[in-house]
């Protein structure tokens, strides 16, 4: 035996591994292997089966005699029961009846019964013959009916087994009372995976449709109860614990509606991915999904043109910088897809580029401050990016007030420094990722931002095709105003307001780094591209639908404060500078404008002047002189050329 073991350890591999694919064979095993196997594993099925078989006949045998068998039948019933017993449980096992899962069971699996027990009464009633000569053995309507007997006692084995599960789990948990939203080919998905999944504990009261000539009808048994606008009194009277809105193409308006209606009525509403987001169009109760505050801010699904922003990336080194926060990370995301050569991401912050390397070890990270103007060529020259997104900047408008030289290091500095690299050593794109604070700035944050899109606009021509493009807030990007408000609300209140009037443009991240992919492929030099941001949102209406999405009522459960404006926010936001022109893109979700390039020299010579301003004055005049210089027109008019 050892030696044997030994031997097969020094066999090469190649002679090893047909030996144990013979011996891992499924077909293998013998047949009486098998059968002991099968045994084994369903015995206390195996003993229920013969059992009902002996007691099917039986019974049968006494109630044709009403309960007066003569000793000479019970002689034959007791020589015709072990064949009677072998053959059913053959049947049964020749018709798949063991090995089952019968929680699960269905109307294929109760065929199987009914096959085994009409194959199986056909061969007891010939097996009977010759066992009683002439004659039958027994009575040939005992052998019927308890053939009949078998099968039902069989059946009720089997299902009874699954209705007791539906019924443990129904005390474990009461079924959750659903009106579906939707009576169309969406909802009748939902309904069916509803009526195939009794484990999910749903219960479809009916269903809510916008049609008039579909209320009163049916779809597979569950009854269309009314419009949208009979919602709460539908949900009132049917008791109704969530409502589904199953309209994979529903507007952001239906979802509003359906939302407000829900609240009305006290009921939660939850909603299905839309068609893009679903496998082959088809959709099921397990797509359902929470309302998300995206769905409440009438947004409309984006489409891009995949080929041209492919075909900018493809085989290509790309540069991402600030890569370790929500845009940039975005970015590394969505480019990493599009096959290019190289992804680099660059960030100054050790923590968030840590957690980007954890979730995309394909890229490569570089730990380095877009400050050091020395390090951004150094670095530029080894890795020799041909596409960048600069994304890295500095963002709070409150603590850039109080530290405007940090938004001049970083956003104006770090980007010339970024700029200026990329110019050097020929890179083919360059995107900085600018916001809709830069037109008409009335804080630090904007103003620099401002000088950012002069810097990176003077560069136009210089063989790189060189363009910013302009956004509003991201939704769930860290420390945004959506994130603040959820740990407001996770505190019981109160959620803090600046001002009831106040808007702000807001667009889902994947979105807005979707339109920033598509605006670096439409550019040709020089452009500032500003993304269709939708309607703008009141902040208090914000603040409101997040406290109703987290379960509380506004100025009940949850106080809204009203705190007043803070430094250098501005009520409402400018996307676009009216003496910019800006005019549609070929992407109707992107409006492009050429500004005059500014002179190269005077901007240079203002920067200079912002620096020295830094070292030299306090704090309060270097903000206030970049903001002046920023509004001013005549000051934006010394930058350009005469052109």
């Amino acid at each position: 035996m050892s030696q044997d073991v030994e031997s097969l350890s020094q066999e090469p591999r190649r002679g090893v591994l047909p030996r144990l694919t013979q011996l891992n064979r499924p077909d293998r095993p013998s047949i009486a292997v098998r059968l002991v196997s099968w045994c084994r594993r369903d015995v206390p099925l195996v003993v229920l089966d013969a059992s009902v078989a002996v007691l099917a006949y039986m019974l049968t045998l006494v109630l044709r005699f009403d309960g007066d068998v003569t000793p000479a039948y019970w002689d034959s019933f007791w020589t015709f029961i072990p064949a009677a017993v072998s053959i059913h449980l053959a049947a049964n096992y020749v018709f798949g009846l063991y090995g089952q899962m019968w929680r699960y069971a269905s109307v294929h699996e109760a065929r199987k019964v009914g096959a085994a027990g009409l194959s199986a009464g056909v061969a007891v009633a010939l097996v009977s013959l010759p066992l009683g000569g002439a004659a039958p053995i027994l009575p040939i309507s005992v052998l019927i009916m308890g053939a009949v007997l078998n099968v039902v006692g069989i059946g009720a084995i089997r299902f009874q087994n699954r209705l007791f599960a539906v019924r443990r789990r129904s005390t474990l948990a009461e079924p959750s009372r659903v009106l579906i939203v939707g009576a169309g080919e969406a909802g009748a998905m939902v309904l069916k995976d509803i009526f195939r999944n009794p484990s999910l504990s749903l219960h479809p009261v009916g269903f809510i449709d916008d049609d008039p000539r579909k209320v009163g009808r049916s779809l597979h048994g569950v009854r269309v109860l009314g419009t949208r606008k009979d919602i709460p009194s539908v949900a009132s009277r049917f008791v109704v614990d969530q409502i589904l809105l199953a309209v994979p193409s529903a507007t952001s308006e239906l979802v509003r509606s359906v939302a407000m209606l829900g609240e009305e009525a006290d009921v939660t509403v939850r909603v299905l991915p839309t068609v893009g987001q679903t496998v082959n169009g088809r959709v099921g109760v397990r797509d359902i999904r929470d309302l998300k505050i995206e769905d409440l801010l009438g947004r409309t699904q984006v489409q891009v043109d995949l080929e041209s922003v492919t075909a900018m990336m493809r085989g290509r080194r790309v540069l991402i910088t600030g890569a370790g926060g929500s845009i940039g990370s975005e970015i590394a995301r969505q480019v990493l897809a599009l096959e290019p050569a190289e992804v680099v991401l660059l960030d100054h912050d050790e923590t968030h580029l840590h957690d980007v390397q954890l979730e995309l070890p394909q890229a490569i990270t570089h730990l380095a401050d877009i400050r050091d103007r020395d390090g951004m060529f150094e670095l530029f020259n080894q890795l020799r990016p041909q596409v960048v997104f600069h994304a890295a900047a500095h963002k709070h408008v409150p603590i850039l007030e109080r530290y405007p030289e940090q938004a001049l290091q970083t956003n104006l500095i770090g980007t010339a420094n970024v700029a200026d690299a990329a110019a050097a050593t020929g890179v083919e794109r360059f995107v900085l990722i600018s916001t809709d604070k830069a037109v008409k700035p009335e804080s630090v944050m904007g103003a620099s931002k401002w000088f950012a899109e002069q810097v990176v606009r003077g560069l136009s021509g210089n063989g790189c095709t060189f363009c910013c493009v302009r956004f509003g807030n991201v939704l769930g990007s860290r420390g945004s105003v959506i994130p603040t408000f959820l740990r407001q609300i996770a505190k019981g209140g109160p959620v803090t307001v600046t001002d009831p009037e106040m808007t702000r443009y807001f667009m889902s991240v994947e979105e807005a780094v979707q339109l920033v992919l598509q605006a670096g492929a439409l550019a040709r030099g020089g452009e500032v591209f500003t993304l269709d941001m939708g309607e703008p949102v009141k902040i208090l209406d914000l603040a409101r639908r997040l406290i109703r999405l987290s379960g509380h009522v506004p100025d009940k459960e949850v106080e809204i404060e009203i705190t007043g404006m803070r430094a250098g926010e501005k009520l409402r936001e400018d996307l676009f500078d009216a003496s910019e022109e800006s005019v549609k893109s070929s992407h109707p979700s992107i409006m492009v404008s050429r500004p005059l390039a500014p002179d190269r020299a005077s901007m240079r010579l203002g920067i200079w002047e912002l620096e020295m301003l830094a070292r030299e004055s306090t704090r309060e005049e270097l903000a206030t002189r970049m903001k002046e210089i920023a509004l001013s027109p005549m000051a934006v008019e010394k930058l350009r050329s005469s052109a």
